[in-house]
């Protein structure tokens, strides 16, 4: 395919990455002194020390790097002396931050007039009390997007094992509540039911953060355990001493490449680390009658969907391979012509990753050295079967004439991109020169160009490229990252491009009567040109 020179959206830091200080904080709270024991929570106990041991062995945190606070000890007070002293001034421009709650989400009623819905998202605290008509002694959202901003030149993660349904906590009674036993979530005091449960569209999504710009701009990964207007759960199906949330549970597997590595390239990325929470999730809320929906939200700028969820350390040992993390080794032959990628053998650059700064941000992430292998890490969705490539030959010089072929076996909007070992991406569809851009039919071939097009694609090697066809289901507007003037001619970075179509499929659908995730599929095809 043809091949192109575009800027990095991550630019590569050739200089050595200066060793930088940790600090984290982790709150717990399962017992309230105000508080009846049927609101208590078994799993915050359990779960603050599972992040603690991520932390440590996972990503190089030392124990005097890491503040816990449980139960009688994360008070109001405590914590936003916390925030304060130990995050905000004990950091230094550059350090990473992490911060991580498990306990009861709320919604108390908003007092700085920045929520269009009149409700502040919050979190609980130890000494929580149900005042006149409203909770008090909790953190709201407008302190913890406070303290984001105070520490904006940081490298933060927030990571939030709770909930703030609005729809949820204003719709049920305590009775209604008392049914719900282990979810996270308390209804306002003395809260009635409503005739109807309308969707209201507030963006909820990250918890605590309801304001993007600030996660996007600043480089913050920002993990909670479910959508607006759904329920994070501790998980009912182990002994109630031995409970997680069900959140941090799969969060915390995740990060083994043996659950959530999908590409089997020894990175397991945000992308594939939230398909995997999103699938541990999902399937423990179909085995719960009382569970409508449970789909975990990461807002991140969206170049790091692409990195590595686990810093590297130096090296790592997974299966019978070593992975060594150092600056790319692109190259090599392939002795496959046209494979199905998740066939496709590991290569002596696969689990290679090479430390970038993202633009704009003090976040140094890892990302694959290989741009071909990148494109399933920022997609993190590996593909199930569902979209079909082929290529009108099965050997490739230099040259050659050949077409694309695309078979979904759901209906949607198709998108297709060609990318190449040099990072470079061509959009194929949507583009100019299709007379007619419409949906793909369910079991109907498309091929692209097609007699209407007066042209065929010419093989342009050597080169190892990968084939990646996104079809959309859901009336998604895809044309800010993916226009028809982009196709066959633009010049396109290859981690920008799928980075932005990825981060718009992560968004949160609204439009039925329960919030779900966006419906897509995906088709990979690698193949190689002489």
């Amino acid at each position: 395919m043809l091949r192109y020179a575009a800027a990095l959206l991550l630019s590569l830091s050739l200089a050595s990455i200066a060793e930088a200080a940790d600090r984290a904080l982790l709150i717990g709270i399962g017992t309230y002194a105000s508080l009846p024991e049927k609101m208590f929570l078994e799993g915050p106990k359990n779960d603050v020390p599972l992040i603690e041991k991520l932390l440590k062995e996972k990503q190089g945190y030392s124990a005097d790097s890491i503040r816990i606070l449980l139960d009688k000890d994360a008070s109001r007070a405590s914590i936003l002396a916390s925030i304060d002293e130990w995050l905000i001034k004990g950091t230094q421009p550059g350090d990473r931050v992490y911060f991580y709650f498990s306990g009861h989400g709320l919604q108390v009623k908003d007092v700085s007039g920045d929520e269009e819905d009149g409700l502040d998202e919050a979190l609980s605290t130890y000494d929580i009390a149900a005042g006149d008509g409203d909770w008090t002694n909790v953190i709201l959202d407008d302190e913890i997007e406070a303290m984001l901003e105070k520490l904006k030149d940081r490298a933060v993660s927030i990571v939030i094992d709770a909930c703030h349904s609005g729809t949820i906590s204003r719709s049920l009674s305590t009775q209604v509540s008392d049914v719900m036993e282990s979810a996270r979530f308390l209804p306002r005091p003395f809260a009635k039911p409503v005739e109807a449960v309308k969707t209201r569209g507030l963006r909820i999504d990250v918890a605590v953060v309801d304001k993007p710009d600030i996660v996007k701009q600043n480089g913050v990964e920002a993990w909670s355990a479910a959508s607006s207007y759904q329920v994070a759960w501790d998980d009912t199906r182990l002994p109630p001493e031995e409970r997680h949330g069900v959140f941090t549970l799969s969060y915390v597997n995740g990060h083994d490449t043996s659950a959530a590595d999908s590409n089997g390239n020894g990175i397991v990325s945000n992308a594939e680390l939230l398909e995997y929470v999103k699938k541990q999730s999902q399937t423990y809320c179909a085995s719960q009658t009382q569970c409508q929906g449970l789909d975990p939200q990461l807002e991140v700028n969206y170049a790091l969907l692409g990195a590595a969820a686990v810093t590297p350390t130096g090296g790592e040992t997974t299966g019978q391979q070593t992975q060594q993390y150092q600056q790319p080794q692109t190259g090599g032959d392939t002795q496959q012509q046209t494979t199905d990628y998740s066939q496709q053998q590991q290569s002596a650059d696969y689990g290679k990753v090479e430390p970038v700064k993202v633009e704009n941000t003090q976040q140094t992430a890892y990302v694959a050295a290989n741009p071909v292998d990148a494109v399933s890490d920022i997609l993190g969705k590996p593909p199930a079967g569902d979209v079909q490539l082929s290529l009108s030959s099965d050997h490739l010089n230099t040259g050659d004439p050949f077409r694309i072929t695309v078979t979904s076996s759901t209906g949607g909007h198709l998108i297709l991109y060609d990318v190449d070992k040099d990072g470079k991406a061509t959009q194929i569809f949507p583009n100019e020169a299709a007379k007619k851009i419409t949906p793909l039919s369910p079991h109907t071939p498309l091929t692209i160009p097609d007699d209407y097009y007066g042209f065929d694609f010419e093989a342009d090697g050597p080169s190892e490229n990968v084939l990646v066809a996104i079809v959309v289901a859901d009336d998604v507007d895809l044309t800010k990252v993916a226009p028809n003037d982009y196709g066959l001619q633009k010049e396109l970075d290859a981690r920008t491009t799928i980075a932005d179509i990825a981060g718009t499929l992560q968004q949160t659908w609204t439009r039925d009567t329960e919030n779900r995730s966006v419906n897509w599929s995906l088709g990979l095809l690698k193949y190689t040109v002489y």
